[in-house]
This record gives structure tokens, sequence and C-alpha cells, in this order.
């Protein structure tokens, strides 16, 4: 079968009888039976795809199937999907069962979306490379002796490998484009507020965005029009109609910014950076602008992102204490040592990690030091990218510093693995929506990605350069 890179040849094939639901269903499932060993699938529901396939056929035929008929997606396992496991690749959560649907899935069921399966994520999305999963890593199609990337790194690799159409990801300082470049993919972090939460299980709340992760901009497109919109369950987003976004046009003219820190670091890998200085004289032997910019907030960034992120980590997995649902040790004999034994047991230690960090800087005589400084550095942080803004149409930046690192390569150092977030973090921090885009490959093979960050609320804007840097690179 095709590999279908985009769902409007997916539509044109299903209308004319050239393929159905349950061939595309039966092809991905196909896809995952062969490629196991990747890890990338913590669940499989290949009955109840097959069994939604077979309706969704029924409604094409009658002519009255929503957008998304055919267009098989993965679910990473931080959403809620009523009826099925969920569990952010946690002991914590065992055996737990969500019993409603979160916003994204419904609106994607709602156009008759197939959700194949939940995919294996870093544990409550806390990792750059996919290796803190409590179910083990997931390894990268490209070559399995690297990194995915994390912590989206099973939805990538389902996408990547043709185990799926599309997936869902969530991005808190780069879950979703980090794991894109890795694996040769498209990742969209939206605009925080754009897309609901509710039913996301949450890691950062002031940073979590659901995205999706697909095969080209005209999808990225359309599934965040669907996904995107007021939810009155989620009191943080923009409360506006959903936005229509038009097909990504290539702009005429473009002015980019590019951070002289991106192309000119120490830690730039060289493949990387000849495909950045590559890209760049592109846009402007096109008659394209391009202008350097110096950002010495850089070296806040990281800092700034783990403090807050960490703190508001501790405050939402405190949750989780083994008495309503999920584990519950087997050692415990009263009310404290359920508590204690249940997340000693049930957290992995960079969950472990995290945790006590952000306990620590909420602490009464850390507070100041930490927390609200790093509040305070956000908001600079969140005033210097409009002002970057303000004189150009998006800022331009490799996506990560280098391509996909070896398996275990890091995991001994949890702060050069913090640091693979160097460049993805500015949108989070700010609140903007920022885009991976495949890049090229390196001389040995491995995916690199670019990544585009524009305005507030701009997605139109975001899809239409994105579109005009996909045809840049060919």
């Amino acid at each position: 079968m095709e590999h279908y890179s985009r769902i409007s040849a997916i539509r044109e094939d299903l209308n004319a009888g050239r393929t159905s639901c349950v061939a595309l269903v039966d092809y991905y499932l196909k896809n995952i039976e062969s490629h196991a060993h990747l890890n990338a699938f913590l669940e499989v529901w290949d009955d109840e795809a097959r069994a939604r396939a077979i309706e969704i056929d029924a409604r094409v035929k009658a002519g009255t199937a929503g957008r998304l008929a055919g267009v098989v997606i993965a679910l990473k396992d931080v959403l809620a999907f009523r009826g099925h496991k969920v569990s952010s690749s946690s002991k914590i959560l065992q055996g737990f069962e969500s019993i409603y649907n979160a916003t994204v899935v419904q609106r994607l069921l709602d156009e008759d979306a197939i959700f194949i399966g939940r995919t294996n994520c870093d544990e409550f999305a806390m990792g750059a490379s996919n290796e803190n999963s409590a179910f083990g890593p997931v390894l990268n199609a490209a070559d399995p002796s690297r990194v995915p990337g994390g912590s989206s790194g099973g939805s990538a690799v389902a996408v990547q490998a043709h185990m799926a159409h599309a997936a869902l990801g969530s991005d808190t300082g780069g879950s979703i484009r980090q794991p894109a470049a890795f694996t040769g993919i498209y990742g969209l972090k939206p605009t925080y507020g754009l897309i609901s939460r509710w039913g996301l299980l949450a890691y950062a709340s002031s940073f979590d965005q659901v995205g999706p992760m697909t095969k080209s901009i005209e999808d990225t497109a359309l599934l965040t029009e669907i996904m995107a919109g007021a939810d009155g369950q989620d009191a943080t987003m923009f409360q506006q109609a959903s936005p229509k976004y038009s097909a990504p046009t290539a702009p005429a003219k473009a002015k980019f910014a590019v951070m002289r820190e991106a192309v000119e670091g120490e830690g730039i890998d060289a493949e990387v950076k000849q495909m950045m200085l590559g890209l760049i004289a592109k846009l402007e032997a096109l008659g394209h602008e391009v202008t350097y910019f110096d950002f010495p907030l850089l070296d806040y960034m990281v800092p700034a992102y783990y403090v807050l992120t960490t703190a508001e980590a501790s405050s939402n997995l405190s949750r989780y204490t083994g008495m309503l649902y999920g584990k519950r040790s087997e050692k415990a004999h009263d009310l404290d040592s359920t508590y204690t034994m249940s997340r000693t047991e049930g957290f992995g230690e960079e969950v472990k990690r995290r945790i006590m960090l952000g306990t620590f800087v909420l602490s009464s005589d850390q507070y100041d030091a930490y927390y609200d400084k790093a509040q305070r550095v956000r908001q600079v942080i969140r005033t210097e990218t409009e002002k970057v803004l303000a004189d150009v149409d998006a800022i331009l930046l490799p996506t990560t510093s280098t391509p996909a690192f070896k398996l275990g390569e890091k995991a001994a150092d949890p702060i050069a693995m913090y640091m693979a977030d160097l460049f993805t973090v500015q949108a989070p921090l700010a609140g903007n929506p920022a885009i991976s885009i495949p890049a090229g490959k390196t001389q040995g093979g491995l995916p690199m990605g670019v990544q585009l960050m524009t305005g507030i609320l701009e997605e139109q804007k975001l899809f239409d350069l994105s579109k005009l840097l996909e045809e840049t690179l060919g």
C-alpha cells in the first residue's frame, strides 16, 4: 500500500474506491507488528480499530463521513480515552482506565478519526530521549541504536515507521518538536491556550500543550483546526471560536530572524550548522530577508524552565497517592506508608528527581531565590521574544543542536539531558507557537529538523512559512 503523506490523498482514494478504512487499518496493524522491536506502542486496539473502520467505510459510501475518515492516529499515553488505559508510561497508574474522553480525542472522533493504540513516552512526559518510560525505551527507526527523542518518542516513531498516519503528542519544553526532528516528521507546539488540555495528564500546567505529529504541513494545519477552539473545561484557553486555517501557502517574501548563538554556538553539531547555513543561503537567494540577533537570555532559559516545570510537577503529581486508583504498595500498613511506599515503587528515578527538585524550589526558604526569580526571568523572555518578532515574520532555529544521540549516551548525566531542550524551551516559556520541519539527513542517515516560531495565535503564518521552508528545502 502507498505510504500516504497527506490526508487529502487518503480521502481522494477512499471516495474513488481505491482503498478503504479497513484496508488502511490492516496496513498499519501489519507495520506495528513488523516494527514491534521499536517499542513504540504500549497497547494496540486492533479489534476496536477494525470495527470502527467498518462503520466509517459505511459512512464514506453514504457520503456522510467526517473530515478524518480513514485517518489512523496513534495516541500518546497521556491523553484520556474513555474505556481505555492511560498511564503516562508509569507504574503509578497501573490498571487505571479513563472514564471520559479528552477534548482533543473527542473532537477527532467526531470527525471519524480511528485511534489504533497508545504510544510509549517518557514517564509523565519527563524526558528528552524516551528512555524514562517504565516500559522500556523507544528506538529510532532510522537507527535503532539511537533515541527517538522525548517525551513523545513513541508517537514520533509511530508516524516515522508508518505505524499510524499521524499521532498526538504533548509538548512541555520540546516534547513534540525534538522527537519530530530526530525522526524526520512535522511536530507542532501550538500557542498556549489554543488547544484544550482537558483530559491531558498534567506535567506542568502552564506549559503543557497537545499537538499533532504528521508527515505534512497540510495535515498539521487540518488537525490543529479540528482540535482548537474554546472549551469550557479548560479555563486557561483563549475562549474564542475555532480558527479556520486556509491551505498553507508559501509567501512570496518573508523576513526571518536567526539567533546567532543557534548557528555559531560551540555545541552545535557540524552537520546541523551546515544545514542551517545552507537553508539561510537559499532563502536569501530567493529574495527573503534574514537577519541575526543575539539572545543573551539563552543561558537562563533551561534553568528557568526546569525550576518552573519541576515546581508545577511537584504540585500536579501529589494527587498520585495509591489511595483511590493506580498502584498501591503491598508492603503498606497505614496511611503514611501507603503514600510513601506507593510513590517510591510507582515513580521512576527521573520523576522522583523532578518532584524533589520542585518541592525544594517551592519551600518557604527557597521560594524567592528560585521559583519567584524564575517567574520573573520567564516574563523577561516573553517580552524579549515579542520584541524580536515585532520586526520579522518568524524566528528561525535548528530544532536541536545535534541529531539523535545514542541510547544511554546521556542517561547518566541529567544536566546533559536537560540541555537537549536548549532551542525548544523558548516557545513554551513565552507561550508562542513553534514547529519542527524535516530538514534533510546527516551523512549517516539521521534526520534533522529546523524550527520556526511566530507570534501568539499566528498559527496560519506559521503554516504558510513552514510551506515556504518545505519548498526551499526540497
